[in-house]
């Protein structure tokens, strides 16, 4: 696990400076930065680590104007910066050569320079990070990376150049305001400029020279004092669905020499949404927890078709947003779920984990989970179940709403079931109005639920799949014993597990067998058998002997 550092010049025993704390820091550290203004310039050479601040972006202010050096100056190494205000004067505020360098919802301005200025093969992955006044924007030479929903503005000169050789990918980026010119590529820049919005230069939108090749993509230049595109002799590259409106003329000026492809708008065709705001709707995945939350699925014995489904959800969500992040069009989709099968097959535990993914995704905001039964819902008089049920869908909404026995609620469950009726009505009709704010899964017998969804002509269509939980086999079921047992600080005798999977494989399995309530009510037998074992062996047990359950406390178990 990474160490966690913490800089504060309020608290005992915390690191007074950012220096302080990286003397110390080892590989793969994180700085915890708490809120105020540190005025220093750190210099990272050949580290991995991170600096972040502990509170809300923006809270952390690294100011160097007055110590003669970038507010981050990084070389080799892996470093992120996130959620950081980096100033200085006659140097770029934030500078890189070589390694990695990722920065996150970081602001950085420079008197006389360049806001981030990267070279000599570093890789930048930039996500809304905004340059705000200054000399340049971004500087990449010889290097490579993404600038995703950055934004810069009001500089004296360019807002980004992109020069000697260097490739990065810059999406869904504003670049406003510009002295001189919005974009420059010089010196075989090969940069791909994608849905990005341009405006408001001195000179020309995007300038492109030196045998340099841009890929302009669905982006939008516009308002700009030169030329919308100008390429110079020696120079190509492709622009494609691109606006160029409102420019000196013409709008893409191509020299003597210069051998770009061009492809317009087609008449009448969608216009991409554009620049840093551009990406309506989007949304910031916890990655690192989807993938806990996954590997922890993963863990659960058995269940195989379950896990593949639930991986299969997933993945849409993801690819959905990256649709959305790629200005593509994204259908609506459902979150709630139908699980059927036998109790004690996972159900209610798969049920909180996808609620903590769709928080994890961000689909829903808090990802809590609510389990209920037909005695939640159900009132005892006309209007009161209505009342009853909107108040448990109100107490679910932002995380998962789970129905256990869910076909008791229908009509076939008998005549007192009148007001069951009243709770499906009420809540398809939720599940509508809320769709983007609640995971509805409903839980239970296979053949009952097929009743249940016949129960309201809309509900079945609320639905976006439904889960099949098979019975445990034998050999799963000795897993979930040795793992509750395990779990429980219990060991079993050699030769145990071939008599419990004798047990599991004669046991009956009729519609009320409780698969993993079985196990455990199992081995709770066999405690108890133990417990009476050793009160009868006339000594102080052993810690072994206190560990250890035999082959005589599940012939006790089980009769």
């Amino acid at each position: 696990m990474a160490r966690t550092l913490t800089v504060s010049s309020q608290r005992p025993g915390a690191c007074p400076t950012i220096r302080d704390a990286l003397e110390i820091a080892s590989d793969g550290a994180i700085v915890s930065i708490e809120a105020g203004v540190y005025t220093e310039a750190v210099q990272l050479t050949g580290k991995t680590v991170s600096l972040v601040a502990a509170g809300e972006p923006g809270s952390v202010t690294i100011d160097a104007s007055s110590a003669g050096g970038s507010a981050v100056a990084c070389s080799g190494g892996a470093v992120t910066l996130r959620g950081l205000v980096l100033k200085t004067s006659d140097y770029p505020a934030v500078s890189a050569r070589g390694g990695q360098l990722t920065m996150d919802k970081c602001e950085a301005s420079a008197r006389y320079a360049a806001g981030v200025s990267v070279t000599d093969g570093t890789t930048l992955n930039a996500t809304d990070v905004k340059i705000v006044g200054g000399q340049h924007g971004f500087v990449i030479e010889d290097a490579e990376g993404l600038l995703d929903k950055c934004e810069v503005r009001d500089v004296s000169d360019d807002g980004i150049i992109v020069r000697l050789g260097a490739s990065p990918t810059i999406r869904n980026s504003t670049v406003a305001g510009c002295g001189y010119r919005g974009c420059y590529v010089y010196q075989s820049g090969r940069p791909s400029i994608e849905r990005c919005d341009i405006s408001g230069t001195g000179d020309a939108g995007i300038s492109v020279a030196q045998g340099s090749a841009p890929s302009i993509i669905d982006s939008w230049i516009h308002d700009t004092h030169g030329v919308g595109i100008l390429f110079a002799r020696g120079s190509g590259g492709l622009v494609e669905g691109t606006r160029v409106e409102d420019t000196a003329a013409p709008g893409i000026q191509v020299d003597e020499g210069a051998d770009p492809t061009i492809r317009e708008p087609e008449e009448g065709s969608r216009k991409p949404r554009v620049g840093s705001q551009a990406v309506e709707g989007a949304i910031q995945q916890d990655t690192e927890q989807v993938e806990k939350l996954l590997a922890e699925l993963d863990s659960m014995i058995g269940l195989a078709g379950v896990k593949a489904e639930v991986r299969a959800l997933i993945d849409e969500i993801q690819v959905n947003e990256w649709r959305r992040s790629a200005g593509l069009t994204v259908g609506t989709a459902s979150h709630h779920l139908i699980f059927t099968g036998a109790p004690g097959t996972g159900k209610t535990t798969v049920a909180r984990i996808y609620g903590q993914l769709l928080k994890a995704l961000s689909v829903l905001p808090k990802g809590q989970f609510r389990e209920v039964s037909r005695r939640d819902l159900v009132g005892q008089y006309i209007g009161h179940t209505s009342e009853k049920t909107t108040s448990v869908f109100e107490e679910a909404r932002g995380g998962v709403l789970f129905i256990d026995e869910a076909y008791t609620l229908s009509r076939s469950a008998g005549a007192s079931a009148d007001f069951g009726q009243e709770a499906i009505d009420t809540l398809v009709k939720l599940m509508e109005d809320h769709r983007d704010e609640v995971a509805v899964i409903v839980a239970g017998y296979t053949a009952e639920m097929v009743d249940f969804l016949n129960a309201n002509s809309g509900l079945a269509s609320r639905f976006a799949k439904t889960l099949e939980f098979e019975n445990y086999s034998p050999d799963e079921l000795v897993l979930i014993v040795n793992r509750i047992a395990r779990n429980d600080d219990y060991l079993l005798e050699a030769g145990l597990n071939d008599a419990l999977l004798e047990w599991f494989g004669q046991i009956e399995r009729d519609p009320n067998f409780g698969n993993a309530r079985e196990a455990r009510k199992l081995l709770e037998g066999m405690r108890k058998a133990q417990s009476g074992r050793l009160r009868a062996m006339g000594r102080m047990p052993s810690r072994d002997d206190l560990r250890t359950l035999v082959l005589a406390d599940l012939l006790v178990a089980t009769g």
